[in-house]
C-alpha cells in the first residue's frame, strides 16, 4: 500500500497539491510557539526558540525548542538550517539535516554551531530552524560476492574533476 494518495491526471485540478500528515504536538515549556510556515507553500515549517543565547564563533550550542511531537509510523522529521541565518550569520545545524524518529517523544532541540566570523544573538521567539516531514523507505539488504560494475567504478571523492 502506497502512503501517497497518487490520482489520475484528469483528476487533479491544479498545478500542485499538498498531502497534510497529522503530527500530535505538546508544549513542554511555557514560551514555546507552535511551528509556523511562513507561506503556504512553502516546504518547511520554522521552529522558535523558548530562551536567549549567544553562540560565539565556532561553538556548538543546544537550542531548545520547548515542543516535543508524535510523528507517524512510516515518516520522519529533518530539521535544517534556515538560510537567511546561515548566509547572513554563518548559523548552521551540525548534523543537518538532524532526523527525528516517529518513536522519538522528547523535547526537539537544534544542535547549532556558529561559522560565522562573530557571535549570533538569539532571542527568545526567533526562528532558529526548519522543520518538515518525510516518508521512511526501509532498506531491504541483499548479500551479494561481488557487485555490478559501474560507469564511475571504484571512483571516490574528486574522481569526476573539480
Amino acid at each position: 500500500m502506497s502512503i501517497f494518495n497518487w490520482k489520475k491526471e484528469e483528476e487533479i485540478t491544479t498545478y500542485y497539491e499538498y498531502y497534510t500528515v497529522p503530527v500530535r504536538i505538546e508544549k513542554v515549556h511555557p514560551n514555546a510557539i507552535i511551528p509556523t510556515y511562513a507561506h503556504g507553500d512553502d516546504a518547511c515549517c520554522d521552529l522558535y526558540v523558548v530562551e536567549d543565547y549567544i553562540i560565539r564563533r565556532w561553538q556548538r550550542l543546544l537550542l531548545r525548542t520547548g515542543i516535543a511531537i508524535e510523528i507517524p509510523t512510516g515518516y520522519e522529521v529533518q530539521l535544517r538550517p534556515r538560510s537567511g541565518l546561515a548566509w547572513n550569520q554563518g548559523m548552521t545545524l551540525v548534523n543537518a539535516p538532524a532526523t527525528v524518529d516517529a518513536q522519538y517523544r522528547n523535547e526537539i532541540r537544534i544542535i547549532a554551531l556558529n561559522l560565522g566570523e562573530s557571535k549570533i544573538v538569539i532571542k527568545k521567539g526567533d526562528r532558529v530552524a526548519q522543520m518538515c516531514i518525510k516518508p521512511v523507505y526501509k532498506i531491504e539488504f541483499t548479500e551479494v560476492d561481488k557487485l555490478a560494475d559501474s560507469d564511475r567504478g571504484l571512483g571516490g571523492f574528486g574522481s569526476t574533476g573539480k
